[in-house]
Protein backbone atom coordinates (compact mmCIF):
# COMPACT_ATOMS: atom_id res chain seq x y z
CA UNK A 1 0.00 0.00 0.00
CA UNK A 2 2.94 2.35 0.65
CA UNK A 3 3.93 2.03 -3.00
CA UNK A 4 0.50 3.26 -4.04
CA UNK A 5 0.73 6.29 -1.75
CA UNK A 6 4.21 7.24 -2.96
CA UNK A 7 3.61 6.76 -6.67
CA UNK A 8 0.81 7.89 -8.87
CA UNK A 9 -1.74 5.36 -10.01
CA UNK A 10 -0.05 5.30 -13.39
CA UNK A 11 3.29 4.53 -11.81
CA UNK A 12 1.76 1.78 -9.73
CA UNK A 13 0.19 0.19 -12.78
CA UNK A 14 3.51 0.30 -14.53
CA UNK A 15 4.93 -1.91 -11.80
CA UNK A 16 2.08 -4.40 -11.93
CA UNK A 17 1.18 -6.97 -14.54
CA UNK A 18 -0.89 -4.34 -16.36
CA UNK A 19 2.33 -3.20 -17.97
CA UNK A 20 3.64 -6.73 -18.31
CA UNK A 21 6.57 -6.16 -15.97
CA UNK A 22 5.44 -8.93 -13.65
CA UNK A 23 6.96 -7.37 -10.52
CA UNK A 24 3.81 -8.21 -8.60
CA UNK A 25 1.63 -11.25 -9.08
CA UNK A 26 -1.99 -10.20 -9.41
CA UNK A 27 -3.00 -12.18 -6.36
CA UNK A 28 -0.30 -10.41 -4.35
CA UNK A 29 -1.82 -6.97 -4.86
CA UNK A 30 -3.43 -5.90 -1.55
CA UNK A 31 -7.22 -5.76 -1.49
CA UNK A 32 -7.08 -2.12 -0.33
CA UNK A 33 -5.68 -1.16 -3.72
CA UNK A 34 -8.92 -2.06 -5.45
CA UNK A 35 -10.99 -0.09 -2.94
CA UNK A 36 -8.97 3.12 -3.33
CA UNK A 37 -8.27 3.20 -7.07
CA UNK A 38 -10.21 2.57 -10.26
CA UNK A 39 -8.75 -0.93 -10.45
CA UNK A 40 -11.17 -3.85 -10.51
CA UNK A 41 -10.22 -7.49 -10.05
CA UNK A 42 -12.24 -10.21 -11.74
CA UNK A 43 -11.76 -13.93 -11.11
CA UNK A 44 -12.87 -16.38 -13.80
CA UNK A 45 -13.26 -20.00 -12.65
CA UNK A 46 -13.86 -22.71 -15.23
CA UNK A 47 -14.37 -26.45 -15.68
CA UNK A 48 -14.87 -28.72 -18.67
CA UNK A 49 -15.58 -32.36 -19.50
CA UNK A 50 -16.50 -33.33 -15.95
CA UNK A 51 -18.33 -36.36 -17.39
CA UNK A 52 -20.53 -37.18 -14.39
CA UNK A 53 -17.57 -37.62 -12.02
CA UNK A 54 -19.37 -36.89 -8.78
CA UNK A 55 -16.94 -38.76 -6.52
CA UNK A 56 -13.18 -38.27 -6.24
CA UNK A 57 -10.96 -40.85 -7.86
CA UNK A 58 -10.07 -43.65 -5.39
CA UNK A 59 -6.82 -43.50 -3.44
CA UNK A 60 -5.40 -46.43 -5.43
CA UNK A 61 -6.03 -44.87 -8.85
CA UNK A 62 -2.72 -44.98 -10.77
CA UNK A 63 -3.13 -41.52 -12.33
CA UNK A 64 -5.45 -39.38 -10.24
CA UNK A 65 -5.52 -40.70 -6.64
CA UNK A 66 -8.08 -38.81 -4.52
CA UNK A 67 -8.43 -36.02 -7.07
CA UNK A 68 -11.69 -34.40 -8.11
CA UNK A 69 -15.12 -34.88 -6.62
CA UNK A 70 -18.10 -32.53 -6.48
CA UNK A 71 -17.79 -31.96 -2.73
CA UNK A 72 -14.15 -30.92 -3.02
CA UNK A 73 -14.88 -28.71 -6.01
CA UNK A 74 -17.75 -27.01 -4.22
CA UNK A 75 -15.57 -26.36 -1.17
CA UNK A 76 -12.76 -24.89 -3.29
CA UNK A 77 -15.17 -22.62 -5.17
CA UNK A 78 -16.72 -21.47 -1.90
CA UNK A 79 -13.26 -20.73 -0.49
CA UNK A 80 -12.32 -18.61 -3.50
CA UNK A 81 -15.60 -16.71 -3.31
CA UNK A 82 -14.88 -15.78 0.30
CA UNK A 83 -11.53 -14.34 -0.80
CA UNK A 84 -12.58 -12.56 -4.00
CA UNK A 85 -15.33 -10.03 -4.63
CA UNK A 86 -16.01 -10.61 -8.32
CA UNK A 87 -16.16 -14.26 -9.37
CA UNK A 88 -17.62 -15.78 -12.53
CA UNK A 89 -17.98 -19.58 -12.64
CA UNK A 90 -18.30 -21.19 -16.09
CA UNK A 91 -18.42 -24.68 -17.58
CA UNK A 92 -17.60 -25.69 -21.16
CA UNK A 93 -19.73 -28.78 -21.66
CA UNK A 94 -19.67 -32.58 -21.56
CA UNK A 95 -21.27 -32.46 -18.17
CA UNK A 96 -22.89 -35.84 -18.88
CA UNK A 97 -21.66 -39.40 -19.40
CA UNK A 98 -18.81 -41.28 -17.75
CA UNK A 99 -20.04 -42.84 -14.50
CA UNK A 100 -23.11 -44.80 -13.32
CA UNK A 101 -24.55 -41.57 -11.88
CA UNK A 102 -25.48 -40.54 -15.40
CA UNK A 103 -26.91 -43.97 -16.22
CA UNK A 104 -29.07 -43.86 -13.10
CA UNK A 105 -30.20 -40.23 -13.01
CA UNK A 106 -29.78 -39.00 -16.59
CA UNK A 107 -27.94 -35.82 -15.64
CA UNK A 108 -30.28 -34.61 -12.90
CA UNK A 109 -27.64 -34.96 -10.20
CA UNK A 110 -24.99 -33.17 -12.24
CA UNK A 111 -27.22 -30.15 -12.91
CA UNK A 112 -28.42 -29.98 -9.32
CA UNK A 113 -24.87 -30.03 -7.96
CA UNK A 114 -23.70 -27.37 -10.43
CA UNK A 115 -26.66 -25.22 -9.43
CA UNK A 116 -25.73 -25.61 -5.77
CA UNK A 117 -22.17 -24.53 -6.62
CA UNK A 118 -23.52 -21.39 -8.26
CA UNK A 119 -22.41 -21.86 -11.85
CA UNK A 120 -23.14 -18.74 -13.87
CA UNK A 121 -23.35 -20.43 -17.28
CA UNK A 122 -22.36 -23.44 -19.36
CA UNK A 123 -22.25 -24.43 -23.00
CA UNK A 124 -23.24 -27.78 -24.51
CA UNK A 125 -20.82 -30.60 -25.32
CA UNK A 126 -21.37 -33.54 -27.63
CA UNK A 127 -21.89 -35.97 -24.73
CA UNK A 128 -24.68 -33.81 -23.38
CA UNK A 129 -26.74 -35.27 -26.24
CA UNK A 130 -26.19 -38.86 -25.03
CA UNK A 131 -29.77 -39.24 -23.82
CA UNK A 132 -31.06 -37.46 -26.89
CA UNK A 133 -32.64 -34.03 -27.15
CA UNK A 134 -35.63 -35.10 -25.07
CA UNK A 135 -33.30 -36.36 -22.35
CA UNK A 136 -31.44 -33.06 -22.27
CA UNK A 137 -34.64 -31.02 -22.20
CA UNK A 138 -35.95 -33.15 -19.34
CA UNK A 139 -32.97 -32.23 -17.15
CA UNK A 140 -32.84 -28.49 -17.92
CA UNK A 141 -35.25 -27.53 -15.10
CA UNK A 142 -32.63 -28.81 -12.64
CA UNK A 143 -30.11 -26.23 -13.89
CA UNK A 144 -30.36 -22.75 -12.39
CA UNK A 145 -27.87 -21.41 -14.93
CA UNK A 146 -28.26 -20.71 -18.68
CA UNK A 147 -26.82 -22.77 -21.52
CA UNK A 148 -25.07 -20.56 -24.03
CA UNK A 149 -24.53 -21.55 -27.66
CA UNK A 150 -24.61 -19.53 -30.88
CA UNK A 151 -23.77 -22.12 -33.55
CA UNK A 152 -26.40 -24.80 -32.95
CA UNK A 153 -29.74 -24.02 -34.55
CA UNK A 154 -32.28 -25.81 -32.36
CA UNK A 155 -35.34 -24.17 -33.93
CA UNK A 156 -36.75 -27.44 -35.30
CA UNK A 157 -36.02 -29.51 -32.18
CA UNK A 158 -37.30 -29.93 -28.61
CA UNK A 159 -34.41 -27.64 -27.55
CA UNK A 160 -35.93 -24.66 -29.36
CA UNK A 161 -35.80 -21.62 -27.08
CA UNK A 162 -33.87 -23.51 -24.40
CA UNK A 163 -30.49 -21.86 -25.03
CA UNK A 164 -29.22 -18.31 -25.47
CA UNK A 165 -26.49 -17.23 -27.92
CA UNK A 166 -24.67 -14.99 -25.45
CA UNK A 167 -25.00 -13.33 -22.09
CA UNK A 168 -23.53 -10.21 -20.48
CA UNK A 169 -22.47 -10.28 -16.84
CA UNK A 170 -21.63 -7.13 -14.90
CA UNK A 171 -19.15 -7.26 -12.04
CA UNK A 172 -18.22 -3.99 -10.35
CA UNK A 173 -19.12 -2.03 -13.50
CA UNK A 174 -17.01 -4.35 -15.66
CA UNK A 175 -19.02 -5.87 -18.53
CA UNK A 176 -18.18 -9.47 -19.42
CA UNK A 177 -19.70 -10.88 -22.58
CA UNK A 178 -19.91 -14.67 -22.88
CA UNK A 179 -20.87 -16.72 -25.92
CA UNK A 180 -20.67 -20.45 -26.65
CA UNK A 181 -19.70 -22.75 -29.51
CA UNK A 182 -20.37 -26.44 -30.06
CA UNK A 183 -18.54 -29.05 -32.12
CA UNK A 184 -19.81 -30.59 -35.36
CA UNK A 185 -22.18 -33.38 -34.30
CA UNK A 186 -22.39 -35.30 -37.57
CA UNK A 187 -20.09 -38.32 -37.40
CA UNK A 188 -19.52 -37.79 -33.68
CA UNK A 189 -23.01 -38.21 -32.25
CA UNK A 190 -25.74 -40.53 -33.54
CA UNK A 191 -28.22 -38.64 -35.68
CA UNK A 192 -31.15 -39.81 -33.57
CA UNK A 193 -29.58 -38.12 -30.54
CA UNK A 194 -29.37 -34.62 -32.02
CA UNK A 195 -32.23 -34.84 -34.50
CA UNK A 196 -32.71 -31.72 -36.60
CA UNK A 197 -30.07 -29.68 -34.82
CA UNK A 198 -28.22 -27.61 -37.43
CA UNK A 199 -24.50 -26.95 -37.06
CA UNK A 200 -23.48 -23.42 -38.07
CA UNK A 201 -19.94 -22.35 -38.94
CA UNK A 202 -18.28 -21.61 -35.58
CA UNK A 203 -15.79 -19.10 -37.01
CA UNK A 204 -18.55 -17.04 -38.58
CA UNK A 205 -20.82 -17.22 -35.53
CA UNK A 206 -17.92 -16.40 -33.19
CA UNK A 207 -17.09 -13.33 -35.27
CA UNK A 208 -20.70 -12.17 -35.13
CA UNK A 209 -21.04 -12.74 -31.39
CA UNK A 210 -17.70 -11.18 -30.52
CA UNK A 211 -18.39 -8.10 -32.67
CA UNK A 212 -21.75 -7.65 -31.00
CA UNK A 213 -20.41 -8.05 -27.48
CA UNK A 214 -17.19 -6.06 -27.83
CA UNK A 215 -18.17 -3.30 -30.23
CA UNK A 216 -21.94 -2.94 -29.98
CA UNK A 217 -22.33 -3.71 -26.27
CA UNK A 218 -18.92 -2.30 -25.25
CA UNK A 219 -17.95 -5.31 -23.14
CA UNK A 220 -14.64 -4.99 -21.34
CA UNK A 221 -13.96 -8.72 -21.70
CA UNK A 222 -15.31 -11.22 -24.24
CA UNK A 223 -15.17 -14.92 -23.37
CA UNK A 224 -15.86 -17.83 -25.71
CA UNK A 225 -17.00 -21.12 -24.19
CA UNK A 226 -15.70 -23.48 -26.86
CA UNK A 227 -16.40 -27.20 -27.10
CA UNK A 228 -14.41 -27.41 -30.34
CA UNK A 229 -11.24 -28.96 -28.87
CA UNK A 230 -7.82 -27.48 -28.23
CA UNK A 231 -5.85 -28.92 -31.14
CA UNK A 232 -6.69 -30.08 -34.63
CA UNK A 233 -8.80 -33.17 -35.16
CA UNK A 234 -9.07 -34.07 -38.84
CA UNK A 235 -10.07 -30.88 -40.64
CA UNK A 236 -12.31 -29.48 -37.94
CA UNK A 237 -11.83 -26.00 -36.54
CA UNK A 238 -10.25 -25.96 -33.07
CA UNK A 239 -9.47 -23.42 -30.37
CA UNK A 240 -5.98 -22.62 -31.63
CA UNK A 241 -7.25 -21.98 -35.16
CA UNK A 242 -10.17 -19.96 -33.83
CA UNK A 243 -7.90 -17.86 -31.65
CA UNK A 244 -5.61 -16.97 -34.56
CA UNK A 245 -8.51 -16.16 -36.90
CA UNK A 246 -10.55 -14.25 -34.36
CA UNK A 247 -11.19 -10.61 -33.52
CA UNK A 248 -12.67 -9.11 -30.36
CA UNK A 249 -12.31 -12.28 -28.24
CA UNK A 250 -10.12 -12.01 -25.14
CA UNK A 251 -10.36 -15.53 -23.76
CA UNK A 252 -11.31 -18.96 -25.08
CA UNK A 253 -12.23 -21.49 -22.43
CA UNK A 254 -11.95 -24.87 -24.11
CA UNK A 255 -13.08 -28.47 -23.79
CA UNK A 256 -13.60 -31.73 -25.69
CA UNK A 257 -9.95 -32.83 -26.13
CA UNK A 258 -9.40 -33.30 -22.37
CA UNK A 259 -6.25 -31.19 -22.60
CA UNK A 260 -4.53 -30.40 -19.33
CA UNK A 261 -3.09 -26.89 -19.61
CA UNK A 262 -1.32 -25.70 -16.47
CA UNK A 263 -2.04 -22.12 -17.45
CA UNK A 264 -3.70 -20.28 -20.32
CA UNK A 265 -1.72 -20.24 -23.55
CA UNK A 266 -1.36 -16.85 -25.30
CA UNK A 267 -1.90 -16.48 -29.03
CA UNK A 268 -2.08 -13.55 -31.42
CA UNK A 269 -5.38 -12.93 -33.17
CA UNK A 270 -5.95 -11.62 -36.68
CA UNK A 271 -5.70 -8.04 -35.42
CA UNK A 272 -2.34 -8.66 -33.79
CA UNK A 273 -3.85 -8.60 -30.31
CA UNK A 274 -3.39 -11.07 -27.48
CA UNK A 275 -5.92 -13.82 -26.81
CA UNK A 276 -5.73 -16.58 -24.20
CA UNK A 277 -6.79 -20.21 -24.58
CA UNK A 278 -7.37 -22.35 -21.49
CA UNK A 279 -8.55 -25.89 -20.74
CA UNK A 280 -8.39 -28.03 -17.58
CA UNK A 281 -8.46 -31.64 -18.72
CA UNK A 282 -11.42 -33.74 -17.68
CA UNK A 283 -13.31 -35.50 -14.85
CA UNK A 284 -13.37 -32.49 -12.55
CA UNK A 285 -9.75 -33.06 -11.57
CA UNK A 286 -8.82 -29.41 -11.93
CA UNK A 287 -10.42 -26.01 -11.57
CA UNK A 288 -9.17 -23.32 -13.92
CA UNK A 289 -8.62 -19.85 -12.51
CA UNK A 290 -7.85 -16.66 -14.41
CA UNK A 291 -7.55 -13.36 -12.55
CA UNK A 292 -7.94 -10.13 -14.46
CA UNK A 293 -7.25 -6.60 -13.31
CA UNK A 294 -9.03 -3.80 -15.15
CA UNK A 295 -8.27 -0.10 -15.04
CA UNK A 296 -11.67 1.45 -15.61
CA UNK A 297 -10.59 4.77 -17.10
CA UNK A 298 -8.06 3.51 -19.60
CA UNK A 299 -9.64 0.13 -20.32
CA UNK A 300 -6.31 -1.59 -19.80
CA UNK A 301 -6.30 -5.07 -18.37
CA UNK A 302 -3.83 -7.69 -17.18
CA UNK A 303 -4.29 -11.37 -16.45
CA UNK A 304 -2.74 -14.24 -14.58
CA UNK A 305 -4.04 -17.79 -14.93
CA UNK A 306 -3.38 -21.29 -13.67
CA UNK A 307 -5.16 -24.54 -12.88
CA UNK A 308 -5.72 -25.97 -9.42
CA UNK A 309 -5.80 -29.67 -8.66
CA UNK A 310 -9.05 -30.39 -6.85
CA UNK A 311 -8.58 -32.39 -3.66
CA UNK A 312 -8.96 -32.04 0.08
CA UNK A 313 -5.45 -30.58 0.14
CA UNK A 314 -6.32 -27.77 -2.29
CA UNK A 315 -9.20 -26.69 -0.06
CA UNK A 316 -6.84 -26.29 2.88
CA UNK A 317 -4.34 -24.09 0.99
Amino acid sequence: MDALNINSRRSFLKKTALAGAGIFAINAIPAEVFAKTDLVKLTILHTNDVHSHIDPFPSNDPKYPELGGAVNRAALIKKIRTEEKNVLLLDVGDIFQGTPYFNLYGGELEFKLMSMMGYDASTIGNHDFDNGLDGLVKQLPHASFPFINCNYDFSDTPMAGKTIPHKIFIKDDIKIGVFGLGIELEGLVEKRMYGNTKYLNPVVKAAEAAHYLKLDQKCDLVICLSHLGYSARAKQINDVDLAKQSKNIDLILGAHTHTFLDKPIPYTNSDGKDILVAQVGWAGIRLGRIDYIFEKKSGKKASEGYSIKISKKSIAI
